[in-house]
């Protein structure tokens, strides 16, 4: 049978249609790795402070902040509990005491590959002691800031903020990360107010935001979490790190009332102790 030229046209036309189409489905597709296990997320009860321990199904370890200084020993000891005996990234997210006090003794402890940080330097001995002890490991530190990817297995990490370069607050300074497995999507804050988080929106796509976890930012403080962030982010779980009794009321009764509103379930260090999340890459438990 002889077809002419015009349904033969036609039929490449469908033909590359559907070809077209199928791609596009693949790519809305999440895919989870051959073999894949559990993600795991520590948040580390250091009292008014941030430590948080991700293990990724490939067995990568991943330590963002290290609460205070006097908090370094039991953070090394959490972490060797566990079996951990080297880290494929350390962040310092901003150089506050209650982030980056622990991360001399964590960097002193472990095999360390990567050290990230934002760029911006802070006169404080707790900032010089990070420093010292990166030199002695023969580091160098990598800039965390938006659009920087971490090398992880199994895993899509990457940071999207700090966005600029230069703040009068060193919250906004906070690296903050975005982290996916399979489905589930963890949002890792820092102390970004909410400068960073109006320059994220302003920087990226909203369906960036969406997240199953969100880690509050700034122990709950009304600087951060603003409502556009917060409906951007639409969290099922919303996590707060902060110490019981805490001279700054962390967690502000504001921010406690919005995620209430939402119907977001909390969890709070102060209250529980240390949470630990896990994920199959579709669903997500808490213990």
């Amino acid at each position: 049978m002889k077809l002419n030229k015009p349904l033969i046209t036609l039929l490449l036309l469908l033909i590359l249609l559907l070809t077209s189409s199928c791609g596009i489905m693949q790519d809305m597709e999440v895919q989870l790795p051959p073999n894949s296990g559990l993600l795991e997320v520590h948040f580390i009860d250091v009292g008014q402070g941030d430590a948080i321990w991700i293990k990724t199904p490939q067995d990568q370890n991943l330590l963002i902040d290290a609460g205070g200084n006097r908090y370094g020993d039991y953070v090394v000891d959490y972490l060797s509990s566990h079996g951990v005996t080297s880290l494929t990234a350390v962040i310092g997210t901003h150089p506050h005491e209650d982030h980056i006090g622990g991360l001399d003794r964590v960097i002193d402890s472990f095999d360390i590959e990567k050290v990230y940080m934002p760029k911006v330097l802070h006169n404080t001995k707790t900032f010089e002691d990070v420093l010292d002890a990166v030199d002695r490991k023969g580091l160098k530190i990598s800039t965390a800031k938006a659009g920087v990817p971490l090398a992880l297995q199994g895993v899509d990490a990457e940071f999207l903020a700090p966005v600029s370069e230069k703040y009068k607050e060193l919250n906004n300074y906070s690296a903050v990360l975005r982290l996916q497995y399979g489905t589930q999507v963890f949002l890792f804050m820092g102390d970004a107010e909410q400068l960073s988080e109006q320059e994220m929106l302003s920087s990226y796509p909203k369906a960036v935001f969406k997240a199953n976890v969100l880690k509050v930012g700034h122990h709950g403080s009304t600087t951060s979490t603003g409502d556009p962030w917060l409906n951007a982010v639409n969290p099922q779980y919303a996590v707060i790190l902060s110490g019981k009794d805490n001279t700054y009321g962390h967690p502000h009764k504001e921010i406690l009332e919005k995620l209430k509103e939402r119907d977001i379930k909390i969890y709070r260090t102060d209250e529980k102790g240390t949470i630990v999340f896990q994920s199959d890459g579709k669903t997500i438990s808490v213990k």
